[in-house]
């Protein structure tokens, strides 16, 4: 198997590091606290009252997961938002160019390292996981279901980092431009669907200015809910409220958004979701790649 140097050189750096060893100590540790705090809670009360109440244990599950995702979405982008053109701030961009090299090896290879660096804290917080599985109610196809989730928000954050890095020279921006299209996925439909069914809520209470409350429950944000396949936010709550024990999906999206008729698209709404995000990252590293290749660059300036 032929490593991709550019992954082999980063990961060989960052697993020498005393700081990643740090991370994962301080991130465990944090989480091991809240999960025997929340066991010793339940032990005190069944102490007192001599009844077990199982949710306690959902919620340590609950927590952990959204913790790591809210660690996914967030921090990803800073690793890769810095990868390209930090390299370009070092001057060792052009060096890497010159080598045999494909431009796609190196984004895949920074892309790679940042996302070996982020499965290494998913991975080594899932025996705090799976402390559930001792009482039941959370299956090992949860858990497969959940990290497909953090692939996608992993990889989605991450090659969005890293082609704003790849098209921005300076990393603060890049930084800034890629927090900024993050809020705007996962805000930005959120507040379109909000938008049109207040819209419509309007529309319907004009026509039926007699009954509000059945315009109320009439009115939705009709094929706008489907922006929401692209937020990464909406299919964590769909996943996470299926997993804890609501598994009617339009329910939960028709609370937010209003009635909305049942398909194809309600019913898988989660897998369909993660693979349009996984499109859209594929979209991030091809313009990512586009914007490195030295190629297309020298046409740029001939044009100019």
């Amino acid at each position: 198997m032929k490593w991709n140097p550019v992954y082999k050189r980063e990961i060989t750096v960052s697993s020498r590091s005393f700081r990643l060893a740090l991370i994962l100590v301080l991130f465990n540790s944090i989480l091991a606290l809240v999960v025997l705090l929340n066991m010793y809670s339940v032990v005190e009360r069944v102490k007192l009252t001599a009844e077990i109440q199982y949710s306690s244990f959902i919620n340590i599950y609950v927590f952990v997961a959204v913790v790591e995702f809210v660690m996914l979405m967030f921090i990803m982008p800073a690793l890769t938002a810095a990868s390209i053109s930090g390299e370009r701030e070092r001057q060792t961009l052009d060096i890497l160019l010159t080598t045999t090299l494909h431009p796609r090896d190196i984004i895949l290879g920074k892309l790679m390292s940042s996302f070996g660096t982020m499965s290494l804290m998913v991975i080594s917080s899932f025996p705090l996981l799976s402390v559930s599985f001792v009482y039941g109610g959370v299956m090992a196809y949860d858990i497969f279901i959940l990290f497909l989730c953090y692939l996608s928000v992993a990889l989605l954050c991450g090659s969005m980092g890293i082609c704003f890095s790849s098209i921005f020279k300076r990393s603060t921006i890049a930084t800034v431009v890629s927090y900024a299209v993050l809020v705007l996925i996962a805000a930005g439909t959120y507040a379109i669907n909000v938008f049109a069914l207040s819209l419509t809520r309007m529309n319907v209470s004009n026509a039926y200015a007699s009954s509000v409350s059945g315009a109320a429950d009439q009115a939705s944000s009709g094929g706008f809910l489907y922006l929401l396949l692209l937020n990464p936010v909406a299919t964590f709550y769909v996943m996470i409220n299926s997993q804890t024990g609501d598994n009617q999906v339009i329910k939960s999206l028709n609370n937010w958004f209003g009635p909305h008729p049942s398909n194809v698209i309600m019913e898988n709404w989660v897998v369909l979701s993660i693979v349009i995000q996984l499109l859209l990252a594929a979209v991030f590293l091809a313009v990512a790649v586009k914007a490195v290749n030295p190629i297309r660059r020298t046409r740029i300036r001939k044009t100019k």
